[in-house]
């Protein structure tokens, strides 16, 4: 959200920062904020871990009591957490305009808690930024009874905005860049299944080049319990990491040869103007369906003996970049905040003197 956030600041409108807390680690949360140049949260719910129910039932009550103190004219979010199914719910039930960042994005693996998340958050929306042509046609598809645009992806934003200040991260040594693979694993449908994880990790340890490894703190307690993390260290071919900044971890992915990866904003990230990079995604499914079809990324599962051959083959290609930015040059936020401007006149993300009245839906 950080580009949306300064474009409402330069354009001077009013608006409240909520920070519900479900990452808490500093560095999962405070050097984002930080490192993205955005304001202090005008509120911490502090909703922290639990179960997934537990969390979104967490989140849901405190965005509710936050939402009636505030009295917003719209309620922004983005993606598919559970913080953002309930800060949608809360505003849905209290009669607040939602407005989805990054909808109209599927898998179609219902083993995914987002893909849950993602396709009640588009029905609940009055504003739809789709990121994409694709993501446009499956709201319709779906009958999404909010309005509709395609704006490309925020994530882009942030790739084109801070590219210029990212930093190597500690720790990684003398390792030239495109001279290693960028790897990271934190999805509840790979980590938490052993079977699935030892299978990741022995892609990591024999991958035909050296891996960088930012470790996700769920996925390490995951290696820890299961032995794997002293596996990877005696392979020798993998520098484990802590959690990274967005600088740091934005130099990882600029100066990687390829990325080997289960998350689906990366996949998107690697198709940004100043990054273009090959991604493996280390899944059965992708909800980044654009990046697949633009040559970016491309779906092996996590099998060793079909993930690794293959990354030898594309070593032995001489792969180049489609050129193509199938989630936008990097002005997702400024769209978003234009057609806001447009569509719902006068509207303020504050302390409310009064309820701006709202136009009716067919």
């Amino acid at each position: 959200m950080a580009s949306i956030v300064h474009e409402f600041r330069a354009r001077g409108h009013e608006f409240a920062f909520i920070h519900t807390g479900q990452h808490y680690d500093p560095q999962m949360s405070a050097v984002f904020l930080q490192q993205l140049d955005l304001p202090s949260p005008s509120l911490n719910l502090a909703t922290g871990s639990g179960s997934q129910a537990e969390q979104t039932a967490t989140a849901l009550v405190r965005l509710e009591e936050a939402f009636l103190r505030l009295r917003p004219e719209v309620v922004l979010v983005e993606g598919d957490t559970n913080t953002t199914v309930a800060a949608a719910l809360a505003a849905a039930k209290l009669g607040i305009d939602v407005a989805h960042v990054e909808a109209g994005v599927r898998s179609y693996d219902l083993r995914m808690p987002e893909e849950h998340n993602r396709r009640l958050v588009d029905h609940l929306s009055a504003y739809l930024f789709a990121p994409s042509e694709g993501a446009l046609t499956i709201l319709r598809k779906e009958a999404c009874w909010g309005d509709s645009y395609v704006t490309g992806n925020t994530v882009i934003d942030a790739v084109v905005r801070y590219g210029s200040q990212a930093l190597p991260p500690a720790g990684l040594g003398d390792r030239p860049p495109n001279a290693f693979a960028l790897a990271t694993g934190h999805r509840a449908e790979n980590v938490d299944d052993v079977g699935i994880l030892r299978e990741m990790c022995e892609v990591f340890a024999r991958c035909p080049i050296p891996v960088v490894y930012p470790i996700h703190p769920r996925a390490r307690k995951r290696l820890q319990s299961s032995g794997l993390e002293a596996k990877l260290h005696a392979s020798r071919n993998v520098t484990l990491l802590g959690p990274l900044g967005y600088l740091e971890f934005l130099w990882l992915l600029r100066a990687c040869r390829f990325i080997l990866t289960d998350s689906g904003g990366i996949q998107q990230e690697a198709t940004a103007p100043s990054v273009e990079k090959k991604v493996f995604v280390l899944r059965e499914t992708t909800e980044s369906t654009e990046a697949v079809d633009a040559g970016y990324a491309e779906v092996v599962g996590t099998n060793p003996q079909v993930v690794l051959p293959r990354l030898e083959d594309f070593l032995s290609e001489r792969w180049t970049s489609p050129g193509k930015h199938p989630y936008g040059q990097g002005d997702a936020g400024r769209r978003i905040v234009e057609i806001l401007e447009q569509a719902a006149p006068g509207f303020m993300l504050t302390h409310a003197a009064r309820r701006l009245s709202r136009r009716k839906r067919i």
